[in-house]
């Protein structure tokens, strides 16, 4: 792990000198001609109002190089409803997204393709699975405005139809931006969801690290290269307590996240992420609560290379933070000491993603792309234990019009046991998305 955390620093170290555009950038901008800006008391006159206007379709630009916009996000509303004297504007979005899916030599039981899984006696009955899923369908509001006492501020709520059976409308962010400060339910500061390579499959890479939590965060921009953010946020751990020996105790201090980002470019960025948390549960023989430290660190970046590469680079690493995101999902923040009864500990992983996209034209391109996660527990564990997982993805994507996506994958993965024994699993994926 050492060794890649040194050839990313190195990698990274050439990548901060490319700042071309590319032919991504080239679909965004056909993505900006489809805007239309809909003026409820007819359109302004006057000179300043109109700048208002022009800075609306810049902050228009700005969606599509979120700090925390995923490939997968839908994209922004095709009509923004605007107020004569362009205080205020409003768009609704969405996105209609079907996805079918199948397995062959041992189904997954489940819609996302995950490592963790990967049945190790699978049921031979069930060896080939084919399914879909509107998983993924979405709406959104989004309010620009702009206020003598608040300055330029956002609104925004998302809700998709992820929940029961993928059917179910769920909120999945809801959030407003004040200036500098975000308050609300929005991705956490401790994710980069823009180094994550395109894919079909919503699991994605098994060291995916895309937590939601509601937070407060302040995020400046300075000299419009350096971008710094820090966010008290409200925990969600993953306690591995029995019932038996140990309880969960309720969560009584947020997690603290914090990032320090170097942009060359829209789009194109280096960051280092960290977040340090409060994980704590009871000793029920002993009658005491304890608590541990948990924390993780991410480096991440997002590139360029000439007019059609672009790169993806994640690396992970540190103890009680698997259940923030990718395979380790489950209760894996504390887990069990095998050599003291009634206690816990915060064990380590680590993981990495390696993504590689190709543009054959602006709105046709291909990727590929490698993750891996790593179970680093500090004492022996069953020999069934999950050791690790990856995943190798292959796709690629065509963008019939501007806001009509069409998409093929392949997902070949391993779980790896204690044990040494081993299991593939196979899916192959399409897709089809409408954003408006």
């Amino acid at each position: 792990m050492r060794r890649f955390f040194l050839s990313f620093l190195a990698l990274s170290a050439i990548i901060c000198g490319l700042s071309a555009k590319n032919m991504v950038d080239s679909q965004t901008d056909s993505l900006l001609k489809s805007h239309k800006l809909v003026y409820i008391d007819g359109k302004p006159a006057d000179s300043a109002t109109q700048a208002y206007v022009d800075s609306i379709r810049q902050r228009i630009s700005v969606f599509y190089y979120d700090q925390f916009r995923h490939f997968s996000d839908p994209a922004a509303p095709y009509f923004l409803f605007m107020s004569k004297d362009a205080q205020l504007a409003m768009g609704i979005g969405g996105a209609v997204r079907m996805r079918g899916y199948y397995d062959w030599g041992g189904a997954m039981p489940a819609a996302g393709f995950a490592p963790y899984l990967i049945p190790m006696t699978p049921d031979p009955a069930k060896m080939r699975h084919f399914d879909t899923t509107p998983s993924g369908t979405c709406l959104f509001f989004r309010v620009l405005g702009r206020n003598k006492l608040l300055g330029d501020y956002q609104l925004y709520i998302e809700a998709n139809f992820t929940g029961y059976q993928s059917r179910d409308f769920k909120l999945k962010k809801a959030y407003a931006i004040i200036n500098d400060f975000t308050v609300g339910y929005a991705s956490s500061t401790f994710s980069d969801p823009s180094a994550l390579p395109p894919v079909i499959d919503a699991q994605g890479p098994t060291n995916k690290i895309t937590p939601t939590a509601v937070l407060v965060r302040y995020m400046p921009v300075v000299h419009d290269k350096w971008v710094f953010a820090v966010s008290a946020e409200t925990p969600s751990p993953a306690i591995g307590a029995d019932g038996t020996t140990t309880q969960n105790v309720d969560n009584w201090m947020p997690d603290f996240a914090a990032f320090a980002q170097y942009q060359w470019a829209p789009g194109q960025h280096i960051r280092l992420s960290g977040i340090v948390r409060t994980l704590s549960y009871r000793d029920m023989a002993a009658g005491t609560n304890h608590n541990r430290a948990g924390w993780g660190t991410m480096l991440s970046s997002v590139a360029h290379w000439g007019d059609r590469v672009t790169t993806y680079v994640t690396g992970t690493y540190g103890h009680g933070y698997a259940g923030l995101g990718g395979d380790l999902l489950g209760n894996y923040d504390l887990v069990a000491d095998p050599t003291e009864p009634g206690r816990l500990y915060a064990p380590a992983s680590a993981g990495y993603c390696l993504g590689l996209q190709y543009n054959f034209k602006p709105n046709l391109f291909a990727s590929a792309s490698m993750s891996q996660l790593r179970y680093l527990p500090a004492h022996r564990t069953d020999p069934t234990e999950y050791k690790y997982g990856w995943v190798a993805t292959a796709n690629v994507f065509w963008n019939m019009t501007p806001r009509m996506q069409v998409g093929a994958e392949l997902n070949i993965g391993k779980r790896g046991n204690a044990d040494g024994q081993h299991r593939y699993a196979r899916r192959a994926e399409v897709m089809c998305m409408f954003s408006f």
